[in-house]
C-alpha cells in the first residue's frame, strides 16, 4: 500500500531534429530513479544519459529545457494514476455509508456485499471493497472434535500437513500454510464457537477479515457454519477455494482416516 506509485521510470527520447546542421540523430535516456506521489514533481531526480557519440550540446538541452518537460509530464502523469488508482478501487454504492446492502449474490445467501466502513490503506486513504462469505459443510464428526481439530496445534499441522502456530485463547496468535494464512483468535466457546482475525498473505498489508466458525452437533455429525466479513472484493472467489480446498476438503480426509484407523 505505502508504496503503489513508488517505481523506476525510464524514458527513451530521439532527437529527430539537426544539432548544428548536422541532421543526425541522437539517442538517449531520461531516468527517474525516486518517483513518489509522496515527494514533490520539481524535487524529483532526473538523470541524463546520451549514447556515446556526438550531440553534447542535445544533452545540456535535456538537462535543462528537456527536464522542465519531463517534469510536467510526470505531474500530469502521477495526477492520472492517482485518479485511475482510486476510481478502480473505490465502487459506488447506492446505500449510504453505514447501512449494509441486502442485495445476495446467490439464493443460499453466500455472498452478500458489505457497504460497512470497509477497513483503508492509512497511506493513500483508498478504501477496500469487501464482501461477506457464508458457507456450511458437514462433517461426520460430533462438534467437540470439529473444534479441536480448529485449535489444537498437533491436529491443524495434521489437516494442513505444515507446522503451525495455533494459540488458542483469546489474542493468542494463529498461522498456517506456511505463512499463507495468519491471524489471532478473539473469541472461543469450546465446541461451540470460534472468532478469528484472519487474512491472506496476498491481501493488502494489515487489512484483515472476521471469521466467524459455529459449530452445531446433529447426532453422530456436525454442521460448521463459517462466515467471513471484510473480504477484499478481489480475493473473493480465491478466499472461498482456500476455505473449501485447504480447511474442508482436508478435515474432511483426515476425519476418514482417523475412523479407518479406529476400525
Amino acid at each position: 500500500g505505502k508504496e503503489f506509485l513508488m517505481m523506476h521510470l525510464r524514458i527513451r527520447y530521439v532527437n529527430t531534429g539537426t544539432v548544428k546542421e548536422s541532421g543526425e540523430k541522437h539517442k538517449g535516456s531520461v531516468e527517474i530513479p525516486n518517483l513518489s506521489e509522496e515527494n514533490e514533481v520539481d524535487d524529483t531526480e532526473i538523470n541524463v544519459s546520451k549514447k556515446k557519440g556526438e550531440g553534447d550540446v542535445l544533452k545540456d538541452l535535456m538537462r535543462t529545457e528537456g527536464t522542465t518537460k519531463v517534469r510536467e509530464a510526470l505531474r500530469d502523469y502521477l495526477t492520472a494514476l492517482k485518479t485511475e488508482f482510486t476510481l478502480g478501487m473505490i465502487l459506488p454504492t447506492k446505500a449510504p455509508v453505514g447501512q449494509e446492502l441486502a442485495t445476495e449474490r446467490k439464493p443460499s445467501g453466500s455472498t452478500v456485499q458489505d457497504s460497512v466502513t470497509p477497513q483503508s490503506l492509512d497511506i493513500v486513504g483508498v478504501k477496500i471493497p469487501t464482501v461477506r462469505i457464508q458457507m456450511r459443510e458437514v462433517f461426520k464428526s460430533p462438534a467437540e472434535e470439529l473444534y479441536s481439530i480448529f485449535t489444537k496445534k498437533e491436529l491443524v499441522q495434521k489437516f494442513s500437513k505444515c507446522p503451525a502456530v495455533i494459540e488458542a485463547e483469546k489474542g493468542g496468535k494463529l498461522q498456517m500454510f506456511e505463512g499463507g494464512v495468519s491471524g489471532e483468535y478473539t473469541e472461543l466457546v469450546p465446541g461451540q464457537r470460534i472468532v478469528l482475525k484472519w487474512r491472506c498473505r496476498s491481501w493488502p498489508d494489515e487489512h484483515y477479515a472476521t471469521v466467524a466458525l459455529n459449530f452445531q452437533d446433529l447426532a453422530a455429525q456436525s454442521e460448521l457454519e463459517l462466515e467471513c466479513k471484510g473480504v477484499p472484493v478481489s480475493h473473493e472467489e480465491s478466499t472461498r477455494q482456500c476455505w473449501k480446498k485447504q480447511y474442508f476438503e482436508e478435515i474432511h480426509i483426515l476425519l476418514q482416516q482417523s475412523k479407518d484407523n479406529m476400525e
